[in-house]
């Protein structure tokens, strides 16, 4: 994208065990308490020293300790809403001039996600959204950080194999070197020629660390066309080109993409499943330009063949009431409209007056209280 476009009582021993063993599970924890949403403190966690990890060391998968299960006691503790709001952010370039409203610099990223981290979000991808694959620490928020094109400013290796400094990856390993519950991923919806290498090695190189280091490459079709004026066979290739480049580089198929200036083709459907010349597509989400925060992924009115996001941006203009300074400062304010996890990824922890905004096919793990 390249342009801006929306109590229950505890019966029994076993319970009071499981209850037990979740506190002092998360008691147990470094780097956190556990934050209450909606509570004056909720999310302002004190971090383990820059030191505690190196940048380059992939996170081990967030959420709760081993062997925990969430109750309605617990999920009443920590304030859990797993059918609330999700902020998905858009980035695009990353440089220290900015040459459009949508381009951020390195200082305003790196503020953006210290700002993340401190106030209890831990990153997840696209994939893991879209599908419902939830893995954050109980109290905590999910949020999704994309970016479009693929461009240079997103990712290099410099001449160890290392993230080049300045480059937004390098700039969310150093925010999770200092802040170790703040899990370094995102989402890179990539082009034809992914981060600007023209070499099939270089191309593949990328990639390779990527995958490797829990990120996720995804599509963005082969040279972001509005889709809505293309005809649906030229639709499909546009995104089964990318598809065959990645299964050429040696990556795994996308589960998701991201429209070309948020722009659904005609006949929607097509943006989500198709083939083109034998090769075929099935994304689990499709990705709007966006304006607000995601519902729920276990929410009957998510969509997703349409999911929101919001433009990394502060609020200026346009952006006054609809990018992401507005929206994270707006979510704050209203906690009880936010994503808030349980710590358990089997589960889904609601309180009662939001049972019925689940879908059925999720109604046996829905905790409500």
């Amino acid at each position: 994208m390249r342009l801006p476009a929306s109590s229950t009582k505890i019966i029994g021993l076993a319970n009071v065990v499981v209850v037990t063993v979740a506190v002092i599970g998360l008691s147990l924890m470094p780097e956190q308490e556990v934050p209450h949403a909606g509570s004056a403190s909720a999310g302002k966690v004190e971090e383990s020293p820059p030191s505690a990890a190196p940048a380059d060391t992939p996170a081990t998968p967030p959420g709760q300790p081993p062997g925990v299960v969430a109750t309605p006691e617990f999920a009443r503790q920590v304030r859990a809403n797993e059918a609330g709001l999700v902020p998905v952010l858009m980035y695009h370039r990353i440089q220290r001039k900015r040459l459009a409203s949508i381009d951020r610099t390195p200082d305003q990223l790196r503020k953006e996600l210290e700002r993340l981290a401190r106030e209890g979000y831990v990153p997840i991808t696209a994939a893991e959204f879209a599908t419902g694959d939830i893995h954050v620490p109980a109290g905590r928020y999910p949020v999704v950080l994309t970016f479009d094109d693929g461009h240079p400013s997103h990712f290099a290796l410099d001449a160890n194999g290392n993230p080049a400094p300045g480059t937004a990856v390098a700039i969310i390993q150093e925010v999770a070197a200092r802040y170790p519950s703040f899990r370094p991923t995102a989402t890179f919806w990539i082009n034809h020629e992914p981060f600007g290498l023209r070499d099939e090695a270089a191309q593949a190189a990328a990639l390779r660390w990527l995958n490797e280091h829990g990120y996720e490459v995804a599509n963005h079709t082969w040279s972001h066309p509005n889709l809505r004026v293309l005809r649906k066979r030229k639709v499909r290739e546009q995104i089964g080109r990318i598809e065959r480049l990645l299964k050429k580089l040696g990556a795994p198929p996308s589960r998701t993409m991201a429209l070309p200036y948020g722009s659904m083709p005609h006949g929607k459907k097509v943006a989500r499943t198709g083939s083109w010349d034998g090769t075929r597509y099935d994304f689990a989400g499709v990705f709007l330009a966006g304006a607000e925060p995601s519902v729920s992924p276990y929410a009957k009115s998510f969509d997703r063949g349409a999911i929101q996001r919001i433009q990394s941006n502060g609020k200026k203009g346009e952006c006054r009431k609809w990018c992401s300074q507005y929206w994270l400062e707006w979510l704050d304010k209203h906690p009880g409209k936010r994503y808030v996890s349980d710590g358990d990824p089997e589960r889904i922890s609601i309180p009662r007056a939001a049972r019925g905004n689940i879908i059925p096919k999720r109604g046996l793990q829905v905790i409500a209280y």
